[in-house]
């Protein structure tokens, strides 16, 4: 039996509106490429707290976005979030408990025309059958409407290779330590399937043409700003915390983050001026022909 521990979306949702603060520039730049002038209905699967459901709002002149995920605790923040950022009624921004694809029926009733625009960021990859949700996905579009997938990219990165503890590279050991525990998470998912493509395999896979990627640089560079710091730090004790029950981090390796993540210790990351943000998120877009 496993040891890893599973998602805690009850755990993770006030994370997911920190984030989705975080990267509103990165979300409204991503909208105002993505949204047509024409386009009326706008679904945004996977959702976590709403953030790219109210750039998509922001850049429509009016019509519906429709805010989907499968977990009550994140669409409740979800709502909050809306309610405390969005009154504009020519856009009205609908959440909607629905799990992809098990229940694409119940999402295309719900949405009752065909979308314009479907987007899905880090959703699909929880989904046993990736390739059965991206498909799903292809067919709530209309016409000319477009299916954005963020997949993929670059992991953040946030530390110097040496640290001063531990072995150099523990930044690097805790990316292979997630990106195994991300390979086991997949094989126990219900019906689980592998899918040897790209995401824009996948996107052609479903019918969807032409297909096109777009990578965005994400960087901010040393030294960050108190508030980033701070956040940059909460997000590695996060990690780390996830993955120590898993037995994938050696035990010279969860020592260095222990003193490394003591805000009581001379060590503690908060206190270091090199820390930076750097990523690359790509977004997978294909159109229905």
């Amino acid at each position: 039996m496993s040891t890893d521990a599973p998602v805690d979306w009850t755990e993770l949702a006030p994370q997911l509106v920190d984030a989705a603060r975080r990267d509103r520039n990165w979300y409204l730049m991503i909208a105002r490429e993505l949204v047509a002038p024409g386009d009326r209905l706008a679904v945004d699967v996977g959702c976590g707290a709403a953030g790219m459901s109210l750039a998509i709002a922001r850049m429509m002149t009016c019509g519906r976005v429709v805010a989907v995920d499968a977990h009550q605790t994140v669409l409740d923040a979800a709502r909050d979030h809306i309610s405390a950022e969005w009154s504009d009624r020519r856009v009205r921004i609908e959440p909607l408990r629905v799990d992809i694809p098990a229940e694409t029926a119940a999402l295309r009733e719900a949405l009752d025309a065909p979308a314009d625009l479907v987007w899905a960021s880090a959703s699909v990859h929880h989904a046993g059958d990736q390739q059965a949700a991206v498909t799903a996905l292809a067919g709530l579009l209309a016409p000319g409407g477009r299916l954005a997938l963020a997949e993929g990219g670059l992991p953040d990165r946030h530390l110097p290779w040496d640290v001063g503890l531990g072995e150099p590279g523990l930044e690097v050991r805790l990316h292979a330590a997630q990106d195994r525990w991300f390979a086991r998470m997949r094989a126990e998912l219900p019906d689980s399937r592998r899918m040897p493509y790209g995401w824009t395999e996948a996107l052609r896979h479903a019918g969807l043409s032409p297909v096109t990627t777009r990578t965005a640089l994400d960087e901010q560079p040393a030294p960050l700003p108190d508030t980033i710091r701070w956040a940059v730090v909460e997000a590695l004790a996060g990690r780390v915390s996830r993955l120590r029950p898993t037995g994938l981090l050696s035990a010279a390796d969860l020592d260095a983050w222990d003193h490394l993540l003591d805000p009581a210790g001379k060590e503690w990351l908060g206190h270091r001026g090199d820390l930076f943000r750097l990523s690359a998120r790509s977004v997978h877009l294909g159109v229905h022909p």
